[in-house]
Formats: structure tokens, C-alpha cells, sequence
């Protein structure tokens, strides 16, 4: 592709435009994200036509952009198919039952971070907490009289949590592959983090529940009682929950696993709702599962899922990787962060740019991959410049792009979020305290130190020094 004459000013004025766009349009005005995003794509396809760029390599720059999100965007379709199958297969509805005679109020928020927590470290993938057992404790906190928003961010706190711990997690294998770093190694250093973020959590979420002492029991009666006469409350309904955790086991892939998944539920489907054909079956998992019981706000709850649910978020993920795609190819991203890492004397420093590369790319790019790539590839020999091991930038990487994605209302795990729960990002993004912690504790950690690992480098240069002064 044709190399663009571009200065770090023009950069500069380009992204600032483009982020008016999107913050403008999003929280300003209210608007889908897609709107503002197509704005954005046309004002940066036209600017890169000024600049002298030829159709062919504006296509072949959406084109790149694109590719590097195929299978997150098979995943998210998948999702859809499994929401709906495990609705009518009885697998959420069970749960909620067990949620409902097993947690009390007062301390339901704490566990559903926990137990979200737990179920991302076996999956290791946060989609699919929030996607699965996360509406399952949706609905019991909905019912439960706690806030929708907050409900949604402990189960998301706690699936991004348990998806930082789990060696399945495919965040987690792309940070340490950038930064040339062992995946265990990788994931211990982390903890410097992740471990203080998560307690402080656990802490936050007991505090706000614990003014919910007294549940409206009858209402949870009565969601009880709709679920029990409308749904196969059973045990054996958790069978593809299990499933699950043995494909995890197994180490298998996520889209072999939730495929396996959607066959599965979709058969249980014909034991569980009386003379089902495979017309309706089909029309399930496409369209989505429609509760119909006497309880209002269980139809609210349980109608959702299916393939087309999805279709919003796929195109959503279309449109802010093209844009990516453009920004990247274009070089507006690149004149930005090589000479930011250049100028760079000091851990704290390197820290501090590092982890607003991750936290730029999540704004201006979206996707959840790019913000560890691009930053990581542009600070790698800077890191290890400074004395520090690429260790350290992998944890910077996490901090910075992996968790903070969530967050975006047009980043790509923004937008599933929000799609899957019904709660607008902007809404639930002040109760995800992990997320939000866990940046600040790569600062302290920059700053003071600890947790930090040096090459040898900063080791001989300490002697020298020493030996100097003796």
C-alpha cells in the first residue's frame, strides 16, 4: 500500500475528529453506535482519498480489517443459537430456580461475581459467562429488585475476572504470544493486578448488597412458580452446561464446542417442550426463544437469543473493524505510538504510555485483539529497552486493552454486552470495578515497582552504579 506523507499533528486532528464523532454521537445524541461509526468511516475514507490513496487500497484496508475479526463475529452468532436452546431447553430457567432457594439477597451481588469468576476461569471466555449463566443471574437479580445495571456489572466483572485466570482464555495466549512470553509466566504476572482488582470488587458488590436484607418474596414466588409450570425445571437440563466444562477439559475450541452445544440443547429441546417440530425448532434458534407464561416480566426475561439477535452486534463488529482497518493501514495509528515509544526514560512512563496505546486503540479501533497487537508490537523493544521484561508489557496489555473493551459502548465487547443483557454500556460501565481497577493498579505498579520484572540489564547497570560509588 501507497506510504501516506502524514505528520504527527494531522494524526492527531484526524483521531480527535473521529472520537467527536463517536462520543458525540453515542453519548451525546443517544445514537446506535452504527451510525456514528459509518460517519467516521466515510470521514476517514474521504480524508484518505485527499491524501492521494487509490479505491483498491481503501477496500483492501476494510478488507484487513475485517479478516481479524471472522471468528469472533462465528462465535457471537453461535452465542445467539445458545441462548435460545438453552432457554427452551430448561438449562436457564433451572438455574434461576436453584438461584432463587440457594442466594440470599444480601449477598447476591458478591456471588455472582464469584461464581462468574469461577465459570470464566473453567471457559475462559466472558462471552459466554455473560451469555449463559450471566442472564440466568440477570433475571434472579431483576427479580430480586436490584438494579439492572449493576447486576450486569458484577456478572461481567466476574467473567472478565475468571477469563484473566484461565489458561483456555484466548486474551490471555494472544498477550503472551505478542510479547514472546511463557502463557503461565504471563498469567502470574498478571496477578499483580488482577488479584487486588478482584478483592476490591468482592468488596464493593458486598457493600452495595447489603441493604437488600428483604426480597420481595412474593414476587420471586410467583417468577418461581411460572418457571415450574412453563419449563423443564431438572437437573438433567444442566447437561449442557457440563458440557461446557468437559470441552474445556477436552481443550477443544470455542466454536467446535459451541456447536456441539446448540446440537445438543436443540435435541433436548424435543423432550422438553411438547410436540415441538423441527419447523419451530428451527425457528427457535434463529429467531429466538418467545417466552409466553402468565408472568409478564418473565416473558420480558426469557425472550431473547437467537441467531438474528445477533445481527445488530455482527454489524456493528463489521463497521468498527473496517474502521480499524483504515486507521492501521492508513498510518494514522502508527505516527502516533512509534515516536511515543521512543521518548520513553522511565518505568512509570513506559507504563503510562503503554497502557494509553491499549486504551486509545479500544477507543478509536473497537476491537478487543488490536489492542493488544498494535500496542504491543509498537512497545515491545522500548520495554525491553527500559530494563523491563515483556512480561510486564503483556500485564500493561491486559490492563489496558483486554479488560477495558467491555467498556466501549462501539467496542466489540461493549456492543455483545449490551445486546445479550439489555443493559446499555454506559449504564453498567460505573459497577465493572474490575476493569476500572485493574489500570490503575498497572499504574501503581509502574510507579512503585512492584510486581515489576527487570532484564539484566537494570541489574548490571545497579552493580556498576554500586561498585561506582564504593
Amino acid at each position: 500500500m501507497k506510504k501516506i506523507k502524514l505528520s504527527l499533528r494531522e494524526a492527531i486532528i484526524v483521531l480527535i475528529v473521529i472520537l467527536a464523532i463517536l462520543g458525540y454521537g453515542v453519548i451525546g445524541l443517544g445514537l446506535s453506535p452504527q451510525i456514528p461509526v459509518l460517519l467516521a468511516i466515510t470521514v476517514t475514507i474521504f480524508w484518505g482519498r485527499f491524501k492521494g490513496l487509490q479505491w483498491e487500497e481503501v477496500n483492501a484496508s476494510i478488507k484487513d480489517g475485517i479478516d481479524k475479526g471472522i471468528i469472533p463475529i462465528v462465535i457471537f452468532i453461535l452465542i445467539g443459537a445458545m441462548i435460545s436452546t438453552w432457554i427452551a431447553a430448561g438449562t436457564i430457567p433451572t438455574l434461576m430456580v436453584i438461584g432463587f432457594k440457594a442466594i440470599s439477597a444480601q449477598w447476591f451481588l458478591p456471588t455472582v461475581f464469584l461464581v462468574c469468576s469461577l465459570v470464566g476461569a473453567a471457559v475462559g471466555s466472558c462471552f459466554t459467562v455473560v451469555s449463559t449463566v450471566g442472564i440466568a443471574f440477570f433475571g434472579i437479580g431483576v427479580t430480586m429488585n436490584f438494579a439492572p445495571a449493576l447486576v450486569a456489572g458484577a456478572i461481567i466483572a466476574g467473567g472478565i475476572f475468571g477469563d484473566k485466570c484461565s489458561p483456555l482464555s484466548e486474551t490471555n495466549n494472544l498477550a503472551a504470544a505478542v510479547v514472546d512470553t511463557d502463557l503461565f509466566d504471563h498469567m502470574k504476572t498478571i496477578l499483580w493486578s488482577t488479584l487486588p482488582a478482584a478483592g476490591l470488587s468482592t468488596i464493593a458488590f458486598a457493600v452495595l448488597g447489603s441493604g437488600h436484607n428483604q426480597a420481595n418474596m412474593g414476587k420471586i414466588n410467583a417468577t418461581v412458580a411460572a418457571l415450574s409450570s412453563n419449563f423443564n425445571i431438572s437437573l438433567l437440563t444442566l447437561i449442557p452446561i457440563v458440557l461446557v466444562f468437559v470441552c474445556a477439559a477436552c481443550k477443544m475450541a470455542a466454536i467446535p464446542t459451541m456447536l456441539l452445544n446448540v446440537f445438543v440443547s436443540a435435541g433436548m429441546m424435543f423432550f422438553t417442550i411438547p410436540n415441538l417440530s423441527m419447523r419451530k425448532a428451527s425457528t427457535i434458534i434463529t429467531d429466538g426463544f418467545v417466552a409466553k407464561t402468565a408472568n409478564t416480566e418473565v416473558n420480558l426475561l426469557l425472550s431473547r437469543g437467537g441467531i438474528v439477535s445477533m445481527m445488530p452486534t455482527v454489524a456493528l463488529i463489521v463497521l468498527t473493524l473496517s474502521l480499524g482497518g483504515l486507521l492501521v493501514n492508513f498510518g494514522l495509528i502508527s505516527v502516533i505510538m512509534t515516536p511515543l515509544a521512543e521518548k520513553l526514560d522511565s518505568h512509570g512512563k513506559l507504563i503510562v504510555a503503554a497502557l494509553a496505546a491499549c486504551i486509545g486503540i479500544n477507543i478509536f479501533v473497537g476491537e478487543q485483539f488490536l489492542s493488544i497487537i498494535l500496542p504491543g508490537r509498537s512497545f515491545k523493544q522500548t520495554f525491553n529497552n527500559g530494563g523491563l521484561k515483556s512480561s510486564a508489557l503483556g500485564r500493561v496489555l491486559e490492563d489496558g486493552g483486554t479488560v477495558l473493551n467491555y467498556l466501549v459502548p462501539w467496542g466489540v465487547g461493549g456492543v455483545f454486552i449490551a445486546n445479550a443483557l439489555g443493559v446499555a454500556t454506559l449504564q453498567y460501565l460505573p459497577f465493572v470495578f474490575f476493569s476500572l481497577l485493574c489500570p490503575v493498579f498497572s499504574l501503581i505498579s509502574g510507579f512503585m515497582g512492584i510486581g515489576l520484572q527487570t532484564t539484566d540489564k537494570v541489574t548490571e547497570k545497579k552493580t556498576t552504579a554500586s561498585q561506582t560509588l564504593h
